[in-house]
């Protein structure tokens, strides 16, 4: 699957609007790993998310690098020996502990269509997937 970043999402967008997809997960969340593995298996979502979509992964307590997105900076919040992303906290509805993995879809124009936290099954991504390209397409 073709993965980008939230500072190439910037030029990406001036070329060509796309949704994105912002899949935001941690090292330790075992569904996370398992989602990962099966999303990737599944050859026909990848092609609609490749073709259809930008696709952002963020790993939500490892990623430290200042991060630019929709004009703001976001910055690492260290705590002891682990930490948080600022923009993991933006993005969650739940700001004291965000629940992985979480799914963000933007549109073209960046506002939000879709918010998932939890496992979402290949066949569920796929049907709101197509739903959401169909609106550009």
């Amino acid at each position: 699957m073709r993965e980008g970043t939230f500072s190439e999402l910037e030029t990406l967008r001036n070329n060509q609007k796309k949704p994105v997809i912002i899949h935001l997960y941690t090292g330790w969340c075992a569904i996370c790993k398992i989602e990962s593995f099966n999303l990737n298996k599944d050859k026909e979502l990848v092609t609609i998310i490749n073709d259809h979509f930008y696709f952002i992964n963020f790993e939500a307590e490892k990623t430290k690098e200042k991060i630019h997105f929709e004009g703001k900076e976001f910055h690492y919040l260290p705590n002891g020996n682990s930490g948080i992303h600022e923009l993991a906290l933006a993005l969650s509805k739940n700001k004291s502990q965000p629940v992985y993995p979480l799914w963000i879809i933007l549109d073209a124009n960046q506002n939000l269509v879709y918010y998932h936290e939890g496992e979402f099954k290949p066949e569920k991504m796929k049907k709101k997937l197509e739903e959401i390209s169909a609106l550009y397409n």
